[in-house]
């Protein structure tokens, strides 16, 4: 969502908070602002639109300053506009906030505000927080921001600055990523770390209601009692080239090929051929805990859920234990019955992921066990759950998720491996094939890389489509889903998926010469049963497109077109058939002129509800 860059020290602010704004573009954005502290004067700018747009309007009338923040919006209260655009102002000009997330009680303190006499020029949200802060204001700004954030209601963070107690940057925490950076003699505060990797590696997480003091000589930390803490300091592991593109003309190119070397590390170190045993250690979760788990709740997002049905058909079929995968969106609201020997696994990219973390302390409490699987080192959710399994994935900056999600199965079919050696479910014979087959995935996905141009050539047979049909049963239907969900996302054609045998109950009443119906059909338990559903597409005048294994012989008779993938354990079978979707969705959105890495209306880490 929103991105958030803050800066104070010796370097010149206004290139350095740009360039931060820039590295926070992937989390989608309406339009940017920045404002920095001359001497007694607020110097701010704000633009409709890019980042690109802000910058021509610095060139055209520069802004000179000492320190200050920048701000990228993703609307939510309010249209995107000049006027509505971060930052925002007080009554007297000397206060100035930038804010992500959602003040849900903006309404009532805004009519509070106006009796008391002050003058609202947005439509947002946000401009409540600078005229709190203007109103509990005395002598000292991390005082006033104190009190105001007691009036809150909602899940933000804040950053504000004030020519009225100077050389400082105070930012505030409850419910959306804040991360202060610490350099030498300067700092930073931010939405995530990757504008902070080009200049330190040293980052302190705030967590929920928690403040931060940035001045020219120190930090200090306080809950928001104001009373003062002692903040663990973070080294980064992760590189700032890694987010470049490398030759790439887009990052979402660049990550669908970075997936067989992620593979490869989120494997590393917990896999042993010698042995054909899974050491999931790290996670903290003893195997007594395990033992005793005799039911699993997956909890997840968008592509996310789409790994967690993955994950559930793996864990079931290796670990023998029901598993139930719910979209964090809709559990946070349903009653909660839990089995008292249940392990709660939250999949989130970022770990950052509003309704999944609010989802997942809702049945905190009940004092389950609990698990993160996700991408971002001390990121909030990893830090609420008991254990951690960290996908090895790197930065991922394309909105659209590819690597991170071929990771998070990654994370999911060891531990599936892992559960079903603690319980004694598969022999050692069994799982060590298991192992051996998924060791050999990276190679495999190399194998359907080196042929991309054969997709994206047969892609461009399908740009003017407007429609588009995706089916798959068994594992391949989440794969299905994950493939419609790609192909909206990043090019705009409609998509829809269903399980292959649900056509006949209304679906099929959709398909026609303009509807193509792309099947996920690789040789498995229920291939014969996809051959049927293709017969029914291709009887009623249906284009139909196919990824099938290279082995299989009998469906280039049955589908108009074929991409092939290598054979492999039906288990892992979406590892495979995933990355020609991927593929096929980017050069399509490419030749439609699509903005493939910042698609309209989307934000990389979904932080608000």
């Amino acid at each position: 969502m929103c991105g958030i860059i803050g800066y104070i020290g010796p370097k010149k602010v206004v290139p350095l908070i740009v360039e931060g704004l820039k590295k926070l573009e992937y989390r989608g954005y309406d339009s940017a602002g920045i404002a920095v502290v001359d001497g007694e004067k607020i110097n701010r700018r704000r633009v409709k639109g890019k980042i690109c747009n802000l910058e021509e309007s610095l060139r055209n009338e520069p802004l000179s300053g000492y320190y200050g923040i920048g701000h990228t919006r993703w609307a939510t209260h309010g249209r995107p506009s000049e006027e509505n655009a971060h930052p925002h102002l007080d009554c007297t000009g000397t206060i100035v906030v930038v804010h992500n997330g959602i003040i849900e009680n903006y309404l009532s303190l805004k009519e509070k505000l106006l009796k008391k006499g002050h003058t609202f020029r947005t439509d947002t949200d946000t401009e409540v927080i600078a005229h709190l802060i203007e109103e509990y204001f005395e002598d000292l700004l991390e005082l006033a921001v104190q009190r105001a954030v007691q009036d809150l209601r909602g899940a933000y963070s804040i950053v504000a600055i004030s020519t009225r107690d100077p050389n400082k940057i105070v930012a505030a925490k409850d419910g959306a990523p804040s991360v202060v950076g610490l350099g030498e003699n300067e700092f930073f505060v931010s939405s995530d770390i990757n504008p902070l990797l080009n200049h330190t590696k040293s980052i302190v997480f705030l967590e929920d209601k928690e403040i931060a003091v940035l001045d020219t000589g120190r930090v200090k930390f306080w809950d928001y009692k104001a009373n003062a803490l002692d903040k663990r300091v973070e080294q980064l592991a992760w590189n700032s080239l890694l987010i470049e593109k490398k030759g790439y003309k887009h990052f979402m190119l660049k990550e669908i090929f970075e997936q067989p070397q992620v593979i490869r590390d989120t494997l590393s170190g917990r896999v042993s051929l010698e042995t054909g045993q899974v050491d999931l250690k790290e996670t903290g979760l003893s195997e007594k805990v395990i033992k005793r788990v005799e039911r699993i709740l997956i909890i997840a997002c968008g592509t996310s859920y789409h790994a967690g049905l993955i994950g559930k058909l793996m864990i079931e079929s290796m670990a023998g234990v029901p598993v139930e995968v719910e979209y964090a969106s809709e559990y946070r609201y349903k009653d909660h019955i839990m089995h008292e020997r249940t392990l709660i696994v939250v999949l989130s990219q970022s770990g950052e992921t509003a309704d999944s973390l609010a989802a997942f302390k809702a049945v905190k409490s009940e004092s389950l066990p609990s698990l993160a699987i996700c991408n971002v080192v001390q990121s909030s959710i990893a830090r609420e759950t008991d254990g951690v399994l960290y996908t090895h994935a790197g930065p991922e900056i394309g909105v659209a998720a590819t690597k991170t999600f071929t990771a998070q199965l990654c994370a999911l079919a060891l531990l599936s491996v892992h559960i079903s050696t603690i319980k004694g479910i598969k022999s050692k014979e069994e799982i060590k094939n298991f192992i051996l087959d998924l060791q050999k995935i990276p190679h495999n996905i190399e194998e359907i890389l080196n042929d991309a141009r054969v997709i994206e050539e047969l892609s461009q047979r399908f740009v003017s489509y407007n429609h588009f049909l995706f089916l798959g049963r068994w594992v391949s239907f989440p794969v299905a889903l994950e493939g419609a969900l790609k192909l909206k996302e990043i090019s705009y054609i409609h998509a829809e998926a269903y399980p292959g045998g649900e056509m006949k109950h209304g679906p099929i009443a959709l398909i026609d010469e303009k509807m193509p119906t792309l099947v996920v059909v690789p040789k498995d338990r229920v291939y014969e049963k996809m051959l049927s559903n293709i017969s029914e597409v291709k009887t009623r005048s249906g284009f139909v497109l196919a990824v099938a294994s290279e082995n299989d012989r009998e469906i280039s008779d049955r589908v108009d077109a074929v991409i092939r993938v290598p054979s492999v354990n039906p288990l892992l079978s979406p590892f495979l058939t995933t990355v020609p979707l991927q593929l096929f969705s980017y050069y399509i959105a490419v030749a439609r002129g699509a903005d493939v890495d910042q698609p309209r209306n989307l934000a990389k880490s979904v932080t608000v509800e």
